[in-house]
């Protein structure tokens, strides 16, 4: 059990690159460029995937190719390769109904209408998987019967004002994945479900 598989979900592409959609993508990049480490292309697992050591653990990281409404096909060949246990994985997504800086650690649970996590759920057949989710916030302006505003706002990019916010927020998330190799999990989701940007 010294193997933890961290999963952030996103597009790939250049366009997408700076999207609050991409939340997941930026913070296992910013974890792994802490650690001197880069992603490469493994196209059996439908993914970029990384490596890292910390404390004696075995970090896998990866980023699916798949685009976001398919992410479930890049974790189930992830599962599937290397025949893990549900409680090794852990998948990092935005999410429109947290507050912009909130973080909720779950350790099961549906898709909240995000369609990274609901076709991951429909692959794996389970909603019994740690998820960490990530506040983006709604649009300021956002009516109820239109999708419009939701889809610009999730594939639009983070602004400057949001980035002071959110890089304090990779930096508490990328901590505690650190020390998901000294901690309890228990310890971790309080750590993360108590975070207040201004703490830091």
């Amino acid at each position: 059990m010294k193997e933890k598989y961290i999963i952030g979900l996103g597009n790939p592409g250049k366009e997408y690159i700076n999207n609050r959609h991409n939340i997941g993508f930026l913070i296992l990049e910013n974890l792994t460029k802490k650690h001197g480490s880069k992603f490469t292309l493994k196209n059996k697992l439908k993914s970029r995937y990384s490596e890292l050591k910390i404390n004696n653990f075995t970090y896998r990281l990866f980023l699916p190719n798949t685009f976001m409404n398919k992410s479930g096909e890049a974790v189930k060949a992830i599962f599937d390769w290397y025949k893990i246990e549900l409680d090794q994985l852990f998948v990092i997504v935005d999410d429109l109904d947290l507050p912009l800086g909130k973080i909720r650690f779950r350790k099961k649970g549906g898709s909240g209408g995000h369609n990274g996590l609901k076709n991951i759920i429909e692959n794996l057949q389970t909603q019994d998987f740690n998820r960490i989710r990530v506040g983006i916030g709604l649009p300021k302006a956002i009516q109820k019967s239109s999708n419009y505003n939701t889809i610009s706002h999730v594939l639009g990019n983070i602004s400057s004002e949001e980035k002071l916010i959110l890089d304090k927020v990779f930096l508490k998330i990328n901590k505690s994945l650190e020390q998901l190799s000294t901690k309890s999990e228990d310890y971790i989701i309080c750590e993360l479900n108590s975070f207040n940007e201004g703490q830091i």
